[in-house]
């Protein structure tokens, strides 16, 4: 069987879960996914806003259709929200049209102390383990310093992620442990011990980790 790069095989796995968000996902997310918060997505949240200035800039990265721009927006803090999908940031455009968007991803992050915080919500499952740490990096790079980023990583159950990864290496991909990428989408469920020590490489401080509503829940600091 012919081996498959696997940057080239991760670079059109992006590329065909940016088309489902824009074509798929975005023209239903909200009526589907992004009327209700989950309950501990909304206390973690609001502990993380708790924190930020009064007057704080607020990075939304991954912002999607803007599912949690009414509890920032209410809290008297502005947003930025940015995302890859053009069409997720249309939805999120025409709820709130004096947000400021950028289409941008992840791993392409360039800003540098520009926003007093940061959320990441709902979003770093597609990111590979090559680029968790490039992430953070950007996320680090484009907080002012004191400022704090809450993000959130999707937790699967053990069973499933082996017999994912099983099924990955039966059809000759490229796999690695903890990628779900053997049907059409992309996930990566890294273990909380990594994602610990990636946050420690990438420079933050962690305040707290918080598991619920199948999410691990990490809010960290730029010291």
């Amino acid at each position: 069987m012919p081996t498959i790069d696997r940057s080239a095989w991760l670079k059109e796995k992006r590329r065909l879960s940016e088309e489902r968000m824009d074509t798929l996902w975005a023209p239903i997310y909200d009526q589907n996914w992004g009327a209700v918060i989950d309950p501990t997505h909304a206390r973690c949240l609001n502990r993380f806003l708790d924190l930020c200035p009064p007057q704080a800039v607020v990075l939304d990265a991954a912002c999607g259709t803007g599912k949690y721009w009414p509890s920032i927006l209410a809290s008297g803090r502005t947003i930025f929200g940015m995302d890859q999908s053009w069409g997720m940031l249309s939805c999120a455009q025409a709820k709130y049209p004096d947000v400021l968007v950028e289409k941008r991803g992840l791993q392409e992050m360039i800003y540098e102390a520009r926003f007093d915080s940061a959320i990441c919500m709902d979003a770093m499952e597609y990111i590979p383990p090559e680029d968790w740490l490039v992430v953070l990096k950007n996320l680090y790079r484009a907080l002012k310093p004191q400022a704090y980023l809450y993000f959130t990583v999707e937790v699967a159950d053990e069973k499933e992620v082996e017999q994912a990864f099983t099924a990955g290496q039966a059809l000759g991909l490229p796999v690695v442990y903890g990628e779900w990428a053997h049907e059409e989408g992309y996930h990566y469920y890294p273990p909380s011990e990594q994602v610990t020590k990636w946050i420690k490489h990438a420079s933050f401080h962690l305040v707290a980790e918080i598991f619920g509503d199948e999410y691990q829940h990490y809010l960290v600091q730029k010291l």
